[in-house]
């Protein structure tokens, strides 16, 4: 089997959190969480790495971030740009947006030749996660994969977050993906409000993508199509984006591919906004504390 790639979806400006969270340091000797995520994938035996990066971000990102692995691990850099599209479709006027994960992830399709995890680059998994993937890819299946978090152990205490609410079979595979923009805490549950604008009550116990996916290069020619669809209901919006939730739930539906759901009992660290990379570095520390990893990595 082909070694594992993995694909860093690194290219957001990260405008709720204030800045550009995938450099902020969360580690005790000044570690990103892009470091924990490659050090667990380098454990679990991914081999290559490609960050989706933009343009205007390249050389600070390389320097402070890519240069780390170049000699432990395949580097490679793909790009996202609102200017990035098909033939014949155009960006508008007033757009400045990105055109979502399921667009960043299409931007690898010319580097990616064989099995591959996609994760978001501030957004911390933890090793068991990327193990489970690994194994999934070592079995030899065909089938895509997704690793499903609990959402209660998934918000954020200063504001609504984005979740992937899914649905499952009866033998673990996906049945749909729910794209919630707008989920906040309440009580041991949630409150969600999805693209319709409709409230939802969740118990908080169900699974959610976290965007952490096992893909085979099967995935691109798949979202190419969807993303022709998008652009051609979407393309003259200034905000809708191309989520790969959506996307995949579109392909499940379609019976074009199975996705098998990984339950992992991993944590999950995000810092969606500033006020939550405390509670992301007191989370590291205790990891430190347990023995799950080294204090300098």
């Amino acid at each position: 089997m082909t070694e594992p790639t993995l694909l860093v979806l690194a290219a957001g400006m990260g405008s709720r959190y204030g800045g550009l969270k995938q450099m902020d340091p969360i580690g005790a000797n000044g570690e990103t969480i892009i470091d924990y995520s490659i050090y667990d994938a380098l454990r679990a035996g991914f081999r290559s790495v490609v960050f989706v990066i933009r343009r205007d971000l390249e050389r600070p990102f390389r320097e402070m971030i890519g240069s780390r692995f170049e000699n432990k691990i395949a580097v490679e850099y793909v790009f996202q740009e609102l200017d990035e599209l098909p033939a014949g479709f155009g960006v508008p006027a007033n757009r400045t947006k990105p055109w979502g994960t399921g667009h960043a992830i299409l931007m690898a399709a010319r580097v990616v030749r064989g099995p591959f995890a996609a994760i978001n680059a501030d957004d911390f998994y933890g090793a068991n996660s990327f193990r489970v993937l690994a194994e999934h890819f070592r079995s030899g299946s065909t089938d895509f994969a997704m690793v499903g978090f609990t959402l209660g152990n998934t918000l954020s205490e200063f504001g609504s977050v984005a979740r992937g609410i899914c649905s499952t079979t009866q033998d673990g595979f996906l049945e749909s993906v729910t794209e919630m923009t707008k989920i906040v805490r309440e009580g041991t549950g949630a409150v969600a409000t999805g693209p319709d604008e409709k409230s939802l009550r969740l118990r908080g116990d169900e699974a959610v993508s976290m965007n952490m996916w096992g893909f085979t290069p099967l995935l691109f020619a798949e979202l190419h199509e969807r993303f022709l669809e998008f652009l051609r209901n979407h393309g003259t919006e200034e905000k809708s984006e191309f989520y790969i939730p959506s996307a995949v739930n579109e392909i499940v539906q379609a019976k074009r591919a199975r996705v098998k759901v990984l339950r992992t009992p991993d944590s999950w660290f995000g810092v969606t906004y500033r006020q939550d990379r405390p509670f992301v570095i007191e989370g590291i520390r205790k990891l430190i504390a347990r023995g799950d990893y080294a204090e300098k990595l």
